[in-house]
């Protein structure tokens, strides 16, 4: 039986093989930029998002070099993403993954820079895909563009920063979330699949409709630990979301239906896999594991 845990940690050696391989040392005139990346990139995160990558990929045919640098190039979209997201002028969180944010262990200038850094180092792994229709390679560029930027996890912050102190309707915060967090999983395994040069328009539109419906799933769950799970289990501060009076499932729906809502959304994503039959299972346990997890 395929498991998360039988597939994460040969997924997570593949991509940080690959994250040593394009981020710079920690050495040189901007040795203390180049630490912060190294350090907001390699402080324990799940790797969720390159784990879809490889996974969306052998669902439609293999995974190779290539899947790892689309994993390499989304995970430090991420982690930019995180960098800029606990800032003072954000979030203001001094905890990520149980240690001190970038900008508590590297001050408020580096870790900016940091972030820029990691962005930029992302498009430029999608530049250095071998073997590959120039046009995938384009495409690529423009997918991430996209659903990292104004027409998602940019814009979905945007509005996230907007809303603060602010209610929200439940469909409002749909909105809000398919941009800030579904963007990104969206583009894990959208752009993984057409690395792949083999993906058909029926295999990337169910793949759509999968990672749309995980994505909305991850983000509820979210909420649901928030409330329930301890500071030590998150890594971050725990009740962080009504400290900074945020709309959330659970402050709209309470935490019975905002579970539902997270199992429904689940039912939707595993549905959307049929068509790929048993080469899908390692997205099967990906999803399982993130409306499972406790942190």
């Amino acid at each position: 039986m395929t498991t998360f845990n039988s597939i994460i940690s040969d997924y997570t050696a593949q991509v940080d093989a690959q994250l040593e391989a394009i981020l710079p040392a920690a050495s040189g005139p901007a040795e203390q930029l180049f630490s912060a990346m190294r350090y907001s990139t390699f402080n324990g995160g799940k790797r969720v998002r390159p784990a879809l990558c490889f996974a969306a990929a052998e669902a439609v045919a293999s995974s190779d070099s290539n899947t790892a640098k689309v994993a390499a190039a989304v995970e430090m979209i991420h982690a930019y993403s995180l960098i800029h997201d606990d800032l003072p002028a954000m979030d203001n969180d001094d905890l990520r993954r149980g240690k001190p944010t970038c900008h508590i262990q590297f001050g408020e200038a580096t870790a900016i820079l940091a972030g820029d850094g990691l962005q930029s180092l992302a498009f430029q792994q999608l530049t250095e895909l071998s073997d590959i229709p120039p046009q995938i390679s384009v495409e690529l560029v423009g997918i991430l563009s996209r659903l990292g930027g104004c027409s998602g996890m940019v814009a979905g912050q945007a509005i996230d920063l907007a809303a603060t102190a602010t209610a929200l309707d439940l469909q409002q915060l749909k909105t809000m979330h398919a941009h800030k967090t579904g963007a990104l999983i969206e583009a894990s395994v959208v752009m993984s699949a057409l690395a792949t040069a083999q993906a058909s328009e029926e295999q990337l539109a169910a793949l759509k409709k999968f990672s749309r419906a995980i994505g909305l799933a991850f983000q509820i769950q979210d909420d649901i630990l928030d409330v329930e799970s301890s500071t030590e289990q998150l890594g971050k501060q725990q009740g962080s979301d009504a400290n900074n009076q945020k709309s959330t499932y659970t402050s709209i729906l309470g935490l019975e239906q905002a579970r539902s809502e997270a199992a429904a959304l689940y039912q939707q994503s595993m549905q959307a896999l049929d068509i790929f039959a048993d080469k899908a299972d390692s997205l099967r346990a990906i999803a399982d594991f993130i409306i499972k997890r406790n942190h």
